[in-house]
Parts: structure tokens; sequence; C-alpha cells
């Protein structure tokens, strides 16, 4: 475990355990010997040695525990941290990931490692608020740390630098789009004893792209796995497309990929260990006669941005003095897929034309990826003059939301009426404090909340967790009646909501427990500043990434040049179009072009012959285990330290 991972950090885990149980019967089988007499008595220093094969411990063995539920299981899961870039670097040559003119590859090692990584933009945000730039320029600051010959590069055994760099807002957008179509087509609350399918969840459904959250409900509250999201999140859909798309451009194999993703917080680290997020779930089935290899993870490993900052420092290179531009051209080899280095790196467009800039977050969107807000936009276009009402729960971090039309509804189904207006309002009393909106003459056609901390998220399980029978006496007009079912489907407190947003961290991903916190920034910068303010000016820099730093500047001028006699050609010519065919009339909901995302997921799974199912979606499962207990010897600090001396931890 990280060396920054300390017994504080540690506020969210429960009741660790100290055994393991997994079970015997998971074990390798032992074939008996035919040279041994099982009746014949012998010495024990006359037993020959048996050289087993060392045990493997997965994810899913750890879950199966009485062990912890986030930060202290991450310890038990593997050694995510910066010192695991630095051995994965010195222990792998690289390998060419160029391609020639006829897309083949240039690479001919068999035994050397492709390096990539993937950045959230929280991780930008907390960089950028560090060192009081911009959110793009800490994005290049990243880059030359990770590519750049100033970064890592310049040290280490074999001089390598990772080969591509993506923006996780690629796969968010991607995940706002499939998130908005699940929730279309997710049925209404079912009946507990109704089969769904497997892509399919009950309403309301709750967001899935905070791994805290997924582990608590797995562990604690199995009556709420039916209405998870089966959406991967943006990590792990940038993890499936980098190997799913590399290892078959390039031909080679997926774990001849290593992939890094900097997050920020400590729970992508656990989820980047889940067994449902490895190539077993998207890989070609192997001969009957080949046994199948062992899983290569789409995310190898995750750090987040104290543990970037660490990165650099062990390296002997000062952040600050990072350069604060972009890569050149010539130092970023393309996407060996045309089309999906479009997507992916739309501001590297050979086209100024075709250059797009991903739009700035919307403050009402939160710092946590948007997807209830994106949801909100799909269903604001979905519904003719309707409009948005917010309403503040107890607290900052609980939002209700209602969709609401005066026009009386024509059809039975409210879901089937289409296209535009939106308008927002906030209900508030005189006292400031939260009231519900006046809906007595509005139809109600959808309903959402945002629910962000583990108090609010408590009350929200607690809403969701099916009432129990009534018991009612026997009575003289009805003597055999003991006991009145519960109505199908029917949830405990829950107003009607199709949709929830929940986050672990208070205040969002922007408050990550990996992210740079105010004291430890030194200096003018985070002198005197409390957390509250520190993570506001996080949000800022998160919400606020400058249009006026153009990305320009990667190539070189004698390209420039070219390219803008090139496109005062095709403007004469007429063949301009902003590179959007002919008839495109996409809407665009949110700043995203839908219509785009949709070619881009449909290109990619024909490119790799794997259906959507398997590339985009997951699974969640129920975990029996102790967690919940209360411990009044404080046993839990003590387990863990044991358990991170073991590995090296730094506590």
């Amino acid at each position: 475990m990280s060396a920054i991972l300390s017994a504080d950090d540690l506020n969210d885990f429960i009741s660790p355990g100290v055994a393991c149980i997994k079970p015997v019967e998971t074990l390798p089988l032992q074939k008996p010997d035919e040279n041994n007499n099982p009746y014949e008595v012998t010495t024990e220093d006359k037993v020959p040695a048996q050289d087993h094969a060392p045990a493997q411990i997965s994810l899913t063995d750890c879950l199966a525990c009485s062990g912890c539920v986030t930060s202290a299981e991450a310890v038990l899961v593997s050694l995510q941290s910066h010192s695991e870039v630095f051995n994965a670097l010195d222990a792998y040559t690289p390998l060419d990931s160029r391609i020639d003119a006829e897309g083949r590859p240039h690479h001919g090692a068999s035994g050397g490692k492709i390096f990539v990584a993937s950045v959230s933009p929280q991780v930008r945000a907390s960089i950028a608020a560090t060192y009081g730039i911009s959110q793009r320029r800490a994005g290049w600051m990243i880059d030359q740390l990770l590519a750049g010959s100033s970064g890592l590069a310049s040290g280490g055994l074999h001089r390598n630098r990772f080969s591509w760099i993506v923006d996780t807002n690629a796969m968010r957008e991607a995940c706002l789009v499939l998130g908005a179509d699940e929730v279309l087509r997710s049925p209404p609350l079912f009946g507990d004893n109704e089969v769904l399918p497997s892509s399919s969840c009950k309403k309301p459904v709750l967001s899935s792209a905070c791994p805290g959250w997924i582990c608590y409900a797995e562990k604690t509250h199995p009556h709420v796995l039916p209405h998870l999201s089966r959406l991967k999140s943006p990590q792990a859909l940038t993890g499936t497309l980098l190997k799913t798309v590399l290892s078959q451009r390039l031909n080679i194999r997926p774990d001849q990929i290593w992939h890094l993703a900097v997050m920020p917080c400590f729970d992508k680290k656990l989820e980047a260990s889940r067994e449902e997020l490895t190539d077993l779930h998207w890989r070609p089935s192997p001969p009957a006669q080949e046994p199948p290899g062992p899983p290569t993870r789409d995310v190898d490993c995750v750090i987040t941005a104290r543990e970037l900052l660490m990165l650099a420092d062990s390296r002997g290179i000062s952040f600050p003095s990072l350069p604060q531009e972009p890569l050149p051209a010539s130092s970023t080899p393309p996407f060996p897929d045309t089309s999906l280095d479009a997507f992916l790196f739309p501001h590297r467009q050979l086209h100024p034309r075709k250059k797009r800039q991903r739009p700035n977050q919307d403050p009402s969107a939160g710092p946590s990826g948007g997807y209830l807000h994106h949801i909100l936009q799909s269903q604001l276009a979905l519904h003719p003059n309707s409009t948005l009402q917010t309403t503040r729960g107890r607290n900052a971090d609980v939002v209700e939301y209602a969709i609401v039309t005066s026009t009386p509804f024509p059809h039975s189904n409210p879901t089937t009426t289409t296209s535009s207006s939106f308008e927002k309002q906030e209900a508030t009393n005189t006292n400031g404090a939260a009231q519900a909106p006046n809906l007595s003459n509005n139809t109600v056609l959808f309903r959402a909340a945002r629910y962000y901390g583990s108090r609010n998220i408590a009350n929200l399980v607690r809403k969701l967790k099916p009432p129990k029978p009534r018991r009612l006496l026997p009575t003289a007009r009805n003597p055999s009646s003991s006991s009145s079912p519960a109505a199908p489907g029917a949830t405990g407190g829950m107003p009607g909501y199709a949709y929830v947003e929940v986050m672990a961290c208070p205040g969002g991903c922007t408050n990550g427990g990996g992210q740079i916190k105010a004291s430890d920034v030194g200096g003018t910068v985070g002198e005197g500043v409390g957390q509250k303010e520190w993570l506001a000016r996080v949000d800022e820099a998160y919400y606020s990434m400058s249009d006026s730093d153009s990305d320009s500047s990667s190539l070189d001028p004698a390209e420039l040049g070219q390219l803008h006699q090139e496109e005062g050609e095709k403007e004469k010519e007429g063949v301009m179009n902003d590179g959007k065919d002919e008839g495109d009339d996409d809407a665009i909901i949110n700043g995203i072009d839908v219509g785009e995302v949709r070619r881009v997921l449909a290109h990619w799974s024909e490119s790799t012959g794997i259906g959507l199912e398997r590339l985009c979606f997951t699974t969640f499962r129920e975990v029996k285990s102790e967690v919940g207990k209360i411990d009044d010897n404080k046993q839990q600090e003590r387990v863990v330290e044991q358990l991170a001396g073991k590995i090296g931890g730094g506590w």
C-alpha cells in the first residue's frame, strides 16, 4: 500500500477480519503418488518435499471473508502505488507502438510491454488548485511527467514512457449516453420474485461508478443490488477499450499492455482488482483443448493525485518545473484505430476544423462526472414544455429533482412524448430551508435525486429496504386474516425516484481521499486555507477548464501551415462539413454529440467482434460477511496495521 495512506485515512473501513476463510475446496487437487504406500509408516525426515504451487487469492476470495469495506481491503488486494509503477517500467523492455501504412505493427519483440495511462479530470483539478493554474495546463504537466523527455523517461532502466495518455472524459461521455439509455429501458419497480434481464436493473437505478459505495452495498445491503446500474465506470470502460483495441490492432496479448489510471480516491484501486473487470469477461473463448489463461486486469495499477507527485519526487523530478505545454506531436504515435483516435484525442486532430473541445462541466452537474445531470437533460429533451424543479434535502449533499409539466398528459405513459425546452426552479421557504415544490397542478414526469456521503447513503438504503409484511390481528369479521403481504415491488419510503446518483465521499469525487489536501500544500497557496475553502478551489478548477489555452502548439509551424493550406483548398471544393456527415441530425445533449458517441461504440464493438453487453456492462454479487459488528476492543486498527506491516506498507 502507498506510504501516504495512514490509519487516519482508513475512516471508512468496518471490522477487518484476521483469518482468511478461503474454502479448501478451491485449492488444487493433489495427484496421488503411485509409488507411495498409504499404509507404510515412516519418519518425517524421509517424507519427500512437495513442490506446491503458490497460493492465489483473488479479490473475490478477500470479499468472502469477514473483512473490511474499502481502504483496509485495498491493503489486502495488492500493492498499487507509485513504487509499482517504477517496478513495471523497469521490468519490461518497451514495445514499438507504431503501425505502418498498411496497419501492420512495427514491434518485433515478444517480451516487452506497451505502457498507457488514463487521467481523471478531478486529478487535474487537484493539481491545478495546488499550483494555481488552469486544469488544461495541469493536464499538460501530467503528460510531460508520464510521456515527456523531462519526465519519467529521463531515468530508469529502460527509459520507458507512456505511449498514450487518455482523458477519462472521453469514455465518461460514453458512460453518460449509455446511462441515459439504461434508465429509459429499465423496468419500473419489479416484484421481488421477478427475474430481470442481465443488463437491466430495477428502478430507482442507483449509480455504480463509486467503488466504495459498491463494496458497501455488496457486503451489507444485498437488497439494493438489483437497483445498481450495470454500467462500467469511466476508469473501467477506458481500460477495456485500451486492452481490446490495442491487443487486436498491434497483435499482442492483453497482458502486454500495462494500463495506469490516475484517480482521485483510493477505492479505485479496489475497483481495478475486481475479477469482473478482467479480460475473462470479454476475451474470446479458447479452443476446447486449450485451458484458459490467467485473467488480465483492464486496469493494472491505480495511483492518486498525491501519489502522482510522489512519483515525480521519487525520480528526482520537480513537478512544478515541468513544462506547462502540450507534448510535441512527434512524441505521441497515432492511435492504431483512426476513428477512436478522433474520439479519444479530439484536440490533436490534423484538420483544425475537426478539432473540438469537450465542454466545461456545468456546476449543476456536480463534481462526480455528471451522471444525474445528463439523465435529467436527456429527459428534458424527451418532453416538450417541461421544467426541472430542484429541492434541497437535509444537507447540501442531498438534492431531489422533479421534471414536471403543466400540460395535460395525452398518453398513459409519460415517457413516450418528445423534445425540448428546459427551465430550472428551486423551491425554498422564507427561512431558506428546503421544502417540496408545489406540484399539485403539475404532472410529474420524472423524479431523481443525488445522495453523497455515508450518512446520506444510509438513509437512502433504509428507504430502499422492502417493507415487512403487516401483521393483522384476527377480528370477528375476518377471523382468518393474520398478515397482509406488501405490494409487489414496493419500497420503504422512496418517493418514486427513477434514478439516484450515489457517491461515498461528501462533496463528490473532487473530495476523494487521494486528492491533494490543503495541509499538503506549502507556501502561500495553502497557508491558512481550510479544507472547505480548499475544496471550493478544486471545484472551481474542475468546472472552469480554460478555453483560451490552445492545443495548436503541439503541432510544428510547418505542419500548421500545411493544414491551413489544406483547409483553404477543401473549403474551395466545398467539402468542409465540420466532420459531420450530411443529413446527420443527431441531438447534442449536455454538450455531448449523442450520435457520435453511438457511432464510436458501434465501431468499437464491430472492430473487435465483441458485443457491447460484454464490453460496457458488469455485474455485482452479494457477499456474506460480518461487517457492521461493534468492535469494543479496537481490534480493527491493530489488524490493519499488522496487514500493512506484512506487505511493507508505510505506517
